[in-house]
């Protein structure tokens, strides 16, 4: 219907002030010759996101990791996603039609979940974690690549990306990591370290290519309760997990003044 047209996507959160940002967003693109689709456009060129971090990652959850580069307007609370204000609007579509910006790319960690009829895959941009459902302590044997690493024993394990290393990692007491460095983060949740039980206390960090697999023990293979990006999945006679970051790239606008570790300093220190 657009063919001859720079379509945008624009979604937003059900907010006031994150729907009346979309209305004058919108308002300030068409008159800049731009084309807001009504739903969503999988031709667009761009994926604007009114809200918070949770908005951002939920929008690329449900338009399935989309190809199309994603910048966010900040209307939540602690926005490390999101590299706009609602005041920065004029700003940004100025150095936007200039082509005054940059695209980087992230890998999201993606999992492969194996019970005993079937397998599922799930990612997270953020972060997965395997915990016990209802707070249950857990004993999970944890493996990398053909390396057995330890029998776990505690609240579980989250596996992080660099972009989620700032996230429920950092809270955990996990490292921040550049995402540059494309690897995956290991940390471990409450673990057990006493005579009877011996799990790591502090974060792994492992290889872009590194498989990392997990197999519970079988009186906890209905006790086990995913979480990727702050959203919850059950399976029930789980017998393997296997963890690898994704080929799939997801594509972050940014203007070209942006920094991360000054977005660090702004947001954490």
């Amino acid at each position: 219907m657009y063919q001859d047209y720079r379509i945008i996507n624009i979604v937003s959160n059900n907010r006031p002030l994150s729907l009346e940002t979309a209305r004058i967003l919108k308002h300030k693109l068409e008159k800049n010759g731009f084309i807001v689709a009504d739903t969503f456009d999988y031709n667009a060129e761009l994926i604007i996101c009114i809200g918070g971090d949770g908005s951002f990652l939920r929008t690329i959850h449900q338009y399935n990791f989309p190809d199309i580069p994603i910048i966010g307007v900040n209307t939540g609370h602690l926005g490390f996603f999101q590299a706009l204000s609602p005041h920065d609007l004029d700003e940004f579509i100025f150095k936007y039609k200039k082509g005054d910006y940059k695209v980087s790319t992230i890998n999201p960690v993606e999992s492969t979940i194996c019970t005993r009829t079937s397998c599922i895959e799930i990612m997270g941009i953020n972060e997965i974690v395997i915990k016990g459902h209802k707070s249950t302590t857990i004993h999970l044997n944890l493996s990398l690549d053909e390396s057995f690493l330890e029998k776990f024993s505690g609240d579980g394990l989250l596996i992080s990306t660099p972009t989620g290393s700032t996230a429920y990692n950092y809270s955990l007491g996990g490292s921040i990591v550049d995402p540059r460095l494309n690897v995956m983060q290991i940390t471990p949740m409450a673990p057990i370290n006493t005579i009877a039980y011996r799990s790591f206390t502090s974060s792994i960090i492992v290889p872009r290519y590194s498989t990392i697999k997990i197999h519970p023990e079988y009186t906890y293979e209905n006790s086990i309760l995913f979480v990727t990006d702050g959203m919850e999945h059950r399976y029930n006679e789980i017998v393997e997990i296997q963890i690898k970051l994704s080929e799939l790239n997801v594509k972050l606008l940014r203007l070209k003044e942006y920094d991360f570790w000054n977005k660090v300093k702004e947001k954490f220190l």
